[in-house]
Formats: C-alpha cells, sequence, structure tokens
C-alpha cells in the first residue's frame, strides 16, 4: 500500500483486516490488486473518494461481505451507520454494482426505506417540534422492516419499499416495490445501532442541551420508540459506524446533499425546512448515545470526509 495516498494509522487497519479473514495486510492488498479490474472505482468514484476512502472503508467492507458469502452457509446482514450526507448511496451503489463482478450479489438498503406510507406518517409525526416529515425514531415501519428481513433470512426472497425523499414535494414517499434474491444484504441508516438511554443519561441530556419544553418531551416519545428498533439491530450481523471527528459536520454534509438532490430531481429541503431538519438531527438523539453503537468496525472521518482511522471498535 506504499503507493497509496492513505493517512490513518496501518496498525489499527492491519488488525481489522485479519479479523476480516486475511493473513496479513499485504496478503489483503494483494488480493484485491490482482482484482483491480472488477473494482469500477472510476465510474463511480472518479475526483470523489480519496484512496483513504476507497481501501480503508469500501474495500475493507466489500471484503467482509466477500467473506461472509464464501465462509458461511447462513444469509448475513452488515449494518452501516452513518449521519445525514456521509456517502452512503454512493458507498451503496458501488457495492451492489461490483459484487455482481465478483460473482455474488449483495442489496443495499436503508431503514428510510421503511418510512411509513404519508397517511400513517402523517399521524406518527404530528405535532414533533420540529415540523418534519420524517426522519427521527417513530417514522419507520418497524414491524415491516423487521418481518422483511426474517423473511429474507428463512427464504432469500427480498421484498422492501423503495423511498423516494424527492417525492409529495420533497416531504417524500414510497414510490415502489423492490423484489430481489440477494446473497447478503447491507441495511444502512443515520442512527442504525442506537439504543435507548437511561433515564438518567435522557434527563441529564434534556437538562444539558438547551432543548425548549415541546423538544424535551418529544425526545423521551423518541427514546420509547427507540425500543421498537431492537429487534431490527437483533438481525444484523456486524456494524461498521462511520463516524465524523465533530457531529457538527453533518449540517454541511446533509446540506450538500439538500443542494445536489434539488438540481438533480428539482425538489429538496430548502430554507427553513432544512433548517428545521438540521435541528431534528441534531437534537432527537442524545449526541452521546452515538459513542455508545455496539458495532464491529469503527471509522472516523474529518470534515472533507477523510478516512483518519480505520480499525475494529474495541
Amino acid at each position: 500500500m506504499k503507493d497509496l495516498d492513505i493517512n490513518f494509522p496501518l496498525d489499527k487497519f492491519e488488525k481489522l483486516i485479519i479479523d476480516i479473514g486475511w493473513e496479513s495486510l499485504d496478503d489483503w492488498f494483494n488480493f484485491w490488486i490482482k482484482k483491480k479490474n472488477l473494482l469500477l472505482i472510476d465510474k463511480f468514484w472518479k475526483n470523489k473518494a480519496s484512496d483513504d476512502w476507497i481501501w480503508g472503508l469500501a474495500l475493507p467492507l466489500l471484503s467482509q461481505a466477500y467473506r461472509f458469502h464464501n465462509d458461511f452457509s447462513n444469509r448475513k446482514i452488515i449494518g452501516i451507520s452513518a449521519l445525514p450526507g456521509t456517502g452512503k448511496t454512493t458507498l451503496g451503489n458501488w457495492l451492489e454494482a461490483i459484487s455482481l463482478n465478483l460473482n455474488f450479489k449483495i442489496a443495499v438498503i436503508s431503514i428510510d426505506d421503511f418510512y411509513l406510507p404519508s397517511n400513517e406518517m402523517k399521524i406518527a409525526i404530528k405535532n414533533n417540534p420540529w415540523n418534519v416529515s420524517r426522519g427521527f425514531p417513530g417514522s419507520h415501519s418497524v414491524k415491516l422492516m423487521h418481518e422483511k428481513l426474517i423473511n429474507w433470512k428463512i427464504n432469500g426472497e427480498l421484498n422492501v419499499p423503495v423511498f423516494d425523499k424527492s417525492l409529495r414535494n420533497g416531504l417524500g414517499d414510497r414510490s415502489h416495490w423492490r423484489f430481489d434474491n440477494p446473497d447478503l444484504v447491507i441495511l444502512e441508516g443515520w442512527f442504525l445501532g442506537i439504543e435507548p438511554c437511561s433515564i438518567d443519561v435522557e434527563d441529564q441530556y434534556i437538562k444539558s442541551a438547551f432543548l425548549n419544553a415541546n423538544e424535551s418531551s418529544y425526545i423521551i416519545k423518541i427514546q420509547k420508540r427507540l425500543d421498537e428498533y431492537l429487534s431490527v439491530w437483533s438481525l444484523i450481523d456486524n456494524i461498521w459506524h462511520l463516524k465524523p471527528l465533530m457531529f457538527e459536520y453533518m449540517n454541511m454534509w446533509k446540506t450538500f446533499q439538500e443542494k445536489e438532490m434539488l438540481l438533480k430531481k428539482g425538489k429538496a429541503l430548502q430554507d427553513e425546512k432544512l433548517s428545521n431538519f438540521l435541528r431534528m438531527l441534531n437534537v432527537s438523539i442524545p449526541r452521546e448515545s452515538f459513542d455508545f453503537i455496539n458495532s464491529y468496525a469503527l471509522l472516523l472521518i474529518d470534515q472533507e470526509r477523510n478516512l483518519v482511522e480505520a480499525g475494529l471498535n474495541l
């Protein structure tokens, strides 16, 4: 890896690669160099991703999926927990495409695909203090998500909704259903793996986070709703947590993401709607909760989304 522009420490990274199933970092690197013509990196990431991102995140994640497919007979689910705007969609598109070149099939789905239908969503989010249309725990069909993942684990058939954020003037809605037969599923989401915090931590957060009265009472409701998601988290074999050095970076990433959506689809969150959504993302879940995600791998990124550390979450 000497010729690559790698800026994260390799000692922790090598332990991750060995744990995934390779004898050494050199062994792993040589494995993928021989398959470099199959990786389609320039097609998906030309001028958009550094060597750090490709070799520190994308290929290690693909490596675990590859090992799971080849070394285990039961169907596996890998989770990606990362804040909005991090780059999960591009990563997911690449993983799906590249897996076919390696003779197995990955399906990447989001917990956001399981947002409630518009009529149910109106009831579920009614009177939320941020006046947002979706996003926080309690706005998803959790039972449906659990049911569809269980069904896939049993019979290999994946039948899931697909959510389009550009519909309903940027409010979003289900656009269609996806039918697939993947060998491995990757589930991603911004609060994937988050568990309800203790009452003491909840009280401390509410007192110290400069929340208004409506936010304080609603956050208690969200904490109760998080219990419902635990059944889904329990189906995930390993979570990869892509975590910013500072939570505030997410505001810039999400704003840029919405601007891109506006250019591509003509509809996106703007102005007050975007500000309200960012406020929800910043305060609806205590930031401390993101420090306790039970992840397999922890990957730290800076403001430019460069990878600064990659390894096992020990």
